[in-house]
């Protein structure tokens, strides 16, 4: 015998909704998301007090029913009916705006409270070919509308916060300020799309959210959570594109393809770097741009398409030099010559070209310590002692290689702790030489730390 839901009894009396009343609305919400055979009956409504539990996505439908009532995010957990199925929902770039709203409503509150279901999920291949497409032929069909810039109080304070969480992103690695992240999204800014606002609001409002979630993935990213990082992305994309700001959705994608490709998929990687790169034909971004064809160089390069990923390389480089100090939006502020000249110095490593790999690895490092950035400092220096061993140098790459790992001790950040461990593998040829021996034993203790 099924226990009764006292949780979704709980708040329907909180709500003061009639059992009619809540059929009424479900039925409603599922039209808006897509779903007009769904049509329960106030019979249904009893049966799901009585403890039976509806099918997906009828459990997500009432959340949305409950949180449009209330004004703020109810979640299937806080309503009895189980773990949302926010994971897999997340994959989805829905053509509902009000379903990405509560997508991504979800997916912030099971990350601040630490789901089991959302640490689980994992990491989608070739998940992003959908979203990439429906967002390129989107935003190719908009145009673009005059007006004045919207400036208003909420979107102006998200957009500060952005700036800050950057600035611990960059100098601190993305395991820092995440969760602390996570939870001014989901108390401060989901919370803002839900409410009545003018388009030219709405539409500022999503770009801000866009950028946060963008950052939030980014940081999941660095700290390891590829599942968490990949489904940000995702929702990102979606609300960038309410937006109507191609640069931005384009900056989405530019992460969609450095993960892909770091997690072995650089033919996805590369047509995602290509769609991002489409998308900003009708935008101006130069820094954006530089870091498309940089990523898709990236992503060349693993193909073994050496001429190919030379060129996208020499294209970055000349994206970059329009770039005006001021002339970028905040979260292009990352992309200078310390990340550009280390994804360049990695690109030429896996080429195998290891004077040009160490040319840009030297550039990298002494733009990133002028700017005391500890992570792009440990990635450079990885990439220069990789150029060293290319040529058989271990003393050399030895000496580089402990740089890295002073480096990665100073920030939270899984991205430089993987570079350490790629470091060692490259050197196993050298066998059980004392700096070999050394360099393991370190690696260990910054493992272990970490």
């Amino acid at each position: 015998m099924r226990a009764p839901n006292d949780k979704l009894e709980q708040w329907l009396e909180r709500s003061r909704m009639s059992r009619g009343e809540l059929a009424r609305q479900v039925k409603s919400k599922a039209i808006q998301w897509g779903q007009p055979h769904i049509s329960p009956g106030t019979t249904r409504v009893r049966f799901w007090l009585q403890g039976e539990r509806p099918r997906t996505p009828l459990p997500d439908i009432i959340a949305a029913v409950f949180s449009d009532h209330f004004g703020f995010r109810v979640t299937t957990y806080d309503l009895g009916l189980g773990e949302s199925g926010g994971a897999d929902a997340a994959l989805v770039y829905n053509s509902s705006y009000a379903a990405t709203v509560d997508v991504v409503a979800d997916l912030g509150r099971a990350d601040v409270d630490r789901r089991k279901f959302l640490s689980a999920a994992p990491f989608a291949a070739v998940a992003g070919v959908g979203p990439s497409r429906d967002w390129l032929m989107n935003t190719l069909d908009q145009e673009p509308e005059p007006g004045p810039r919207v400036r208003l109080e909420d979107v102006t304070a998200v957009k500060n916060m952005f700036e800050t969480f950057q600035q611990v992103d960059i100098f601190q690695g993305g395991g820092s300020g995440r969760l602390v992240l996570a939870e001014y999204l989901t108390q401060h800014v989901y919370p803002l799309l839900r409410r009545t606002h003018t388009e030219e609001v709405r539409r500022a409002l999503c770009g801000a959210a866009a950028e946060q979630t963008y950052l939030l993935g980014w940081m999941s990213y660095d700290a390891g959570k590829q599942g968490k990082a990949q489904r940000y992305l995702i929702q990102s994309l979606r609300l960038a594109e309410e937006s109507h700001n191609p640069a931005l959705g384009a900056h989405v994608l530019a992460g969609m393809a450095d993960q892909a490709t770091l997690f072995g998929d650089p033919a996805e990687g590369r047509r995602l770097a290509q769609a991002g790169r489409h998308g900003l034909s009708r935008a101006q971004s130069p820094a954006c741009l530089a870091d498309l064809w940089c990523l898709e160089a990236r992503a060349l390069a693993l193909l073994g398409e050496k001429v190919a990923a030379a060129h996208a390389v020499a294209q970055s480089e000349k994206a970059f030099e329009s770039v005006r100090e001021g002339g970028e939006q905040a979260w292009a502020e990352f992309i200078d010559p310390a990340y550009l000249h280390g994804e360049h110095a990695n690109t030429f490593r896996d080429l195998g070209d290891s004077a040009a790999a160490e040319e840009h690895a030297r550039r990298s490092i002494d733009h990133a310590k002028k700017q005391r950035r500890a992570r792009r400092g440990a990635m450079s220096q990885a990439a220069l002692s990789v150029s060293h061993l290319q040529r058989d140098d271990l003393e050399s790459a030895y000496a580089a290689g402990m740089r890295t790992l002073s480096l990665a001790k100073q920030v939270k950040s899984s991205r430089a702790v993987e570079a350490v461990q790629d470091l060692q593998r490259r050197m196993r040829p050298f066998g059980t030489h004392r700096l070999v021996a050394d360099f393991n034993e370190r690696v260990r203790e910054l493992v272990v730390a970490a």
